[in-house]
Order: structure tokens, then C-alpha cells, then sequence
């Protein structure tokens, strides 16, 4: 166990490192709203981890970095859309193998046809895997797009300004605290990640 451990916070400690990377470019902001826009539709790094470091780095610009990430992600909900609506076997369908997803493809059909609007909202808030939900609603098609954009802006603006408006106020406390206990976020990360599958099951 303590293995299994110790190899997932070195690959998780490897892919925060790799994405923090981005931060010292120049181009940074185009990193992080590209970062977003994949994470939407398919990437598995969340783009908090870019909108963290950077934000660390600059502390008064974390609003502007959470408007970015905002923007990226719900560029790449359409992109996850389109998956969904043209691409599910030979793009979507794969994705969600990949993510271990499949068995909760039925159940987030079945909270579009329930909550609609709600349930996407919940999912680009929380860590409930927010791709499933594009692809989802793009197969689905029970979502509009002008819905999709909205719950999409409201969901994941909430979730970034909320990041962002933490680190505006406190970013140089959270660095010392997420220097300091990495390992055991990294860990809460991945149980929230998990947690985020099962709680799907319970939407509909």
C-alpha cells in the first residue's frame, strides 16, 4: 500500500510539476486556457493546477487567470460536445474507457433528462469529472447549446473565481501550506477524483 502510495504522489508530484512548467513562459496565458479547453473534453489534469501556480507567481492577477480558465474551459465544453454528437465511437467512446466511465454514461444521460442545466452546473463545480458531462450532453442532445453555455460559464466560473479570489487574498500562506503538504493533497485529490465518479450515480 505504502508503494502504491509512493509511486501515485511521484506521478502526481511529476504531472504538477510539468504543468506548473507553463507558468514561466511567455505565453503562459494561452497555456492555461489551452490546459482548460482539453481538460474539458479529454486531458486529466485539472487546469487548477496552472491557475494555482501562476497565480502564486501573481497574486493580483488571479482574477484575470481565472477569467482565462474560464473562457478555455467552456470553449472546450463545445469541443467535448461535438465529441459526443459526432465522434462517440470512434473519439468519445474511447475517452470514456480510458476514465473508466463507461458504467456512468447511462446514469449522466439519465440526469440531463432529470436535471438538465443542474447537473452539468454541479459537475463544472465540483471534482465530478466535467468531460463526461460535455461528451454526454453532446451525445444526448438533450441540451441545447445556448444551455450548455450557460451552465457551463456558471459552473466553472464558480469553481475558478473561487480559486482565484483565495489565492488573490492568500497566495502566499496556500504555497507555503501546498509546499508544505503536497503529498497528502495529492492523496485528497485523488479520493475527491473518485468520489467525483460515485457521486454521479447519486444526480439522477
Amino acid at each position: 500500500m505504502k508503494n502504491l502510495y509512493g509511486k501515485l504522489t511521484e506521478l502526481l508530484r511529476g504531472m504538477k510539476t510539468w504543468v506548473e512548467g507553463f507558468a514561466d513562459r511567455p505565453s503562459a496565458g494561452w497555456s492555461l486556457f489551452a490546459i482548460a479547453f482539453v481538460e474539458s473534453s479529454f486531458f486529466p489534469i485539472p487546469p487548477d493546477v496552472l491557475l494555482i501556480a501562476m497565480s502564486i507567481a501573481a497574486p493580483k492577477k488571479s482574477y484575470r487567470y481565472a477569467l482565462i480558465c474560464t473562457a478555455g474551459s467552456v470553449c472546450g465544453a463545445f469541443l467535448g460536445y461535438f465529441i459526443g454528437y459526432a465522434l462517440f465511437e470512434t473519439v468519445g467512446r474511447p475517452i470514456l474507457e480510458f476514465y473508466g466511465a463507461l458504467g456512468q454514461f447511462e446514469v449522466v444521460l439519465s440526469n440531463y433528462r432529470e436535471n438538465g442545466i443542474l447537473a452539468l452546473f454541479i459537475a463544472g463545480f465540483t471534482p465530478i469529472p466535467f468531460k463526461l458531462f460535455t461528451i454526454a450532453a453532446g451525445f444526448n442532445q438533450t441540451l441545447d447549446l445556448t444551455t450548455l453555455a450557460v451552465g457551463s460559464i456558471v459552473g466553472r466560473s464558480a469553481r475558478f473565481f473561487l480559486v482565484g479570489s483565495l489565492l488573490y487574498f492568500y497566495g502566499a500562506t496556500i504555497k507555503t501550506f501546498l509546499d508544505r503538504y503536497f503529498d497528502r493533497l495529492s492523496l485528497a485529490f485523488v479520493i475527491l477524483l473518485v468520489l467525483g465518479f460515485v457521486a454521479i450515480k447519486f444526480l439522477a
